[in-house]
């Protein structure tokens, strides 16, 4: 029925945009797919370190400037009827005060700094008096210097935090836990300094710790060198072994961050999830590396046959790239090199600045392999892994004549299918890998810059998790052969894909979820609302797999559709609705003679504006009739999610309460909702209400109202009002009616959910724990 009624909405849209439909498709042929989309974000501070840009999975954008860490989270709003790109933006301070390491006892540190600013050697003196680490006063270093998203599910709402590592070797994670708030959680740099003065500042494995002068330059470099993070970045998640206090083993989600020290050290954290503090840190090691000034650090992460393996590549200023193996115990499923492979041993001092590690299926082999890519001046250097029955083989090369002056950003696809990078010169190329039987070769493309981003300078790029964006950090280029006198530092955005490419990927992801696809799904929005209409494949398509199929995934696609074709449609205001009216309600007096002219020109312009109105009425009317079918469609659907989702609760209740138990949620009013409801005609769900009522064996439980201990009926999902008039709002997770002070919230503003509490089971939980359930958006 549900498709039926949908080819009748396209027959409507059809019949009311006839005219527009020519021009619409001529609009979208002719842009192309690379469009530039509003807004340009301006920037308060000039951009600095590193990586400029990098993009989490959960749809945030983390720009490193001088004073802040600027982020834009991009929210695909379907209440809003602008076609621009909705950011949300908040930032980290850069704290003001300065950040000292500890190498030792404060009064021998001084002395020995003021011994080194004093001596007669110049060698000693200027080595010591240049270095604004260890000499501070000279001038402390200040804003970012690199940055660095975990992967979902790291914080208490199942999102990304954020590694930051400022310019003075402040090393903390950062969590959004509340809306738009930022919090720190743990101060890296601090724990790890307080490690190295409780060992004396020795290698963890050496059985006595050495006694070492601080008088002598080379130990006070050594000791600062040790705790001076050069990058870090997170791993994927992993579970751990845990051994609870009734011998029970228990698997543990965990993370690893892996930081790169400016003496070759690696320092790997391991933390429970989620992460929230000191007790977060599972353990903490380090290892020698042995590369000599190194620059980049990346996790390398490889499943063959069912076994996933991991290591740490690093590469450094010298040119020379390697993978080193993690051994880290009780961690299920973890396995790594039994020894360092190296890439690239030539010392040619063509500095590595950054480099990534993909994931690609070979064709040919039938099988994953891994290909790592990295910048090395103005070339990009790569290194094929494949792991055969003779070993692991190694095939690398570099790809050259990208670019004129040296690479200062590089980014990647999740999938793989796509490499970019840029340079100060204000070209951005495209790499796409291509197999070949012996190795592989890359088919370069120079990306089209649109107006207003061409010819400006590119301070970094990062691609959106699924390839629909990419956002550039820019500043002007040279204006008639000269540089400009200010310059203003902005982020913009490009798309990499038309919206029914976005469209036909969202068709067949496997992902399952609209929130982790929010830039896939930003595009389709903005063609909707420019067109005020689904498109055509789209809507058919959706039709035909939600009539065939189950999934709940199609399902919210199809709200979200409908929500955004139906918010298109609704008349935007002229003016805020906050700004008062400064019409003038005063009368002009005119004499006999002007009086009679303006009452003719008042009848025209009467006459005039009829007609206008009578055509804007035939209009409107139009337009109302479509939104009230398309409202109708929504409730349809919204039940539709609302009724499998209660099917689901169910059968979590009958699954984990042997006998009658008074919990959180009201079994008893979703049973009789779904019983009282006409359109269900699911025999499965009715066999299973008759199993719960049978073991709630005529007992109720019903929820009553907090303010009149009234009994509240489940009659409506959304809400419940008791006899008094009092009205309530129902968690969307669970359905029982949240009457406490705090609750959480829709990242979308959709719907609402209770807090899980500490007496709840951990299976009702991990209900609470769930995304909303009609957008797939996390509930803060």
């Amino acid at each position: 029925m549900a498709a039926s009624e949908s080819n009748r909405a396209v027959d409507v849209d059809d019949a009311a945009s006839t005219e527009k439909k020519g021009p619409d498709v001529d609009f979208w042929a002719g842009l192309g797919p690379i469009v530039k989309r509003e807004p340009v974000v301006k920037l308060l501070s000039p951009v600095s370190g590193l990586e400029a840009l990098t993009w989490s999975a959960d749809h945030r954008l983390a720009v490193s400037t001088v004073n802040s860490v600027s982020l834009m989270e991009l929210v695909c709003d379907q209440n809003t009827c602008s076609q621009e790109l909705v950011l949300h933006r908040t930032h980290i301070p850069v704290p003001e005060s300065v950040y000292e390491l500890k190498v030792g006892p404060e009064d021998a540190v001084q002395s020995a700094k003021q011994k080194f600013e004093n001596s007669d050697d110049p060698a000693v003196r200027q080595v010591f008096l240049l270095d604004r680490i260890m000499n501070p006063q000279g001038g402390a270093l200040h804003g970012m210097k690199y940055t660095s998203w975990s992967p979902l599910g790291c914080d208490v709402n199942g999102r990304c935090v954020l590694a930051c590592l400022t310019l003075d070797c402040r090393l903390t994670i950062q969590s959004c836990h509340k809306r738009l708030q930022w919090t720190q959680l743990l101060n890296l740099t601090e724990l790890y300094g307080d490690m190295l003065k409780s060992r004396n500042y020795s290698n963890a494995n050496e059985s006595e710790p050495l006694q070492e002068d601080l008088e002598d330059l080379e130990v006070l470099q050594s000791r600062y060198q040790m705790q001076t993070p050069v990058r870090m970045e997170w791993s994927s998640l992993c579970n751990t072994h845990q051994i609870q206090s009734n011998n029970e083993c228990k698997d543990v989600g965990t993370v690893l961050l892996a930081v790169l020290m400016e003496n070759g050290d690696l320092v790997v954290w391991q933390f429970q999830l989620p992460i929230q503090g000191k007790e977060s840190v599972v353990s903490c090691n380090t290892i020698k590396s042995g590369v000599l000034s190194p620059s980049v650090l990346a996790w390398w992460e490889y499943e063959h046959a069912g076994r996933k393996m991991s290591g740490l590549i690093v590469g450094s200023t010298a040119g020379p790239v390697k993978i080193l193996p993690v051994n880290l115990k009780a961690v299920k499923g973890y396995f790594t090199l039994r020894q360092p492979v190296v890439l690239w041993q030539d010392k040619d001092n063509i500095p590595v600045s950054n480099v990534k590690c993909i994931t690609l299926f070979h064709p040919q082999q039938k099988c994953n392999c891994s290909l790592v890519v990295a910048a090395r001046g103005p070339y990009v250097f790569w290194c094929l892994l494949l792991i055969s029955k003779a070993g692991l083989n190694v095939h690398n090369s570099h790809v050259t004549g990208l670019h004129s002056a040296p690479i200062t950003s590089l980014t990647a696809t999740h999938n793989g299918s796509s490499v970019f990078t840029c340079s100060l010169d204000g070209t951005v190329k495209k790499l796409t890998p291509v197999f070949t039987d012996s190795a592989i070769v890359f088919k370069q493309q120079e990306v089209e810059l649109p107006e207003g981003v061409r010819g400006c300078r590119i301070h970094g790029i990062a691609t959106s998790p699924n390839g629909a964006y990419l956002a550039l950090a820019t500043t002007e280029g040279l204006i008639n052969g000269l540089h400009p006198d200010v310059r203003t530092n902005v982020v913009q955005y490009i798309t990499l894909m038309t919206p029914d490419e976005a469209g036909a990927k969202l068709l067949e992801s496997q992902v399952q979820s609209l929130y982790k696809q929010a830039d896939l799904l930003d595009l389709v929005r903005w063609r909707v609302m420019h067109d005020k209409r689904i498109p055509q494949f789209l809507q058919d398509e959706v039709d035909e797999k939600t009539s065939t199929s189950n999934s709940m995934y199609l399902w919210r696609l199809k709200l979200f559709l409908l929500r955004v074709v139906h918010q298109s449609l609704q008349k935007m205001p002229v003016e805020a609705r906050w700004r008062p009216n400064h019409e003038d309600s005063k009368a002009l007096l005119l004499d006999d003679t002007e009086g009679d002219a303006a009452a003719e020109g008042s009848m025209a312009a009467d006459a005039s504006e009829m007609n206008e109105s009578k055509a804007k009425e035939a209009e409107g009317e139009s337009d109302e009739e479509r939104m009230s079918e398309i409202t109708a469609w929504i409730e349809e659907v919204e039940s539709h999610l609302t009724r499998e989702h209660m099917k689901r609760v169910l059968g979590e209740v009958y699954m984990h309460t042997l006998i009658t138990e008074n919990t959180c949620i009201p079994t008893k009013g979703i049973c009789d909702f779904l019983s009282n409801d006409p359109t269900n005609e699911d025999r499965a769900a009715k066999v299973l209400i008759g199993h719960i009522m049978k073991k709630m064996n005529k007992q109720t439980f019903p929820e009553y109202c907090s303010m009149c201990k009234e009994v509240l009926p489940f009659t409506d999902r959304k809400q419940a009002v008791c006899s008094s008039g009092h009205i309530w709002l129902r968690c969307v997770r669970s359905f029982q009616v949240c009457q406490s002070v705090t609750y959480r919230r829709c990242l979308l503003q959709d719907s609402i959910a209770s807090m899980p509490q500490p007496e709840d089971p951990d299976w009702v939980k991990k209900i609470l724990e769930g995304p909303c359930t009609f957008c797939d958006s996390p509930l803060l």
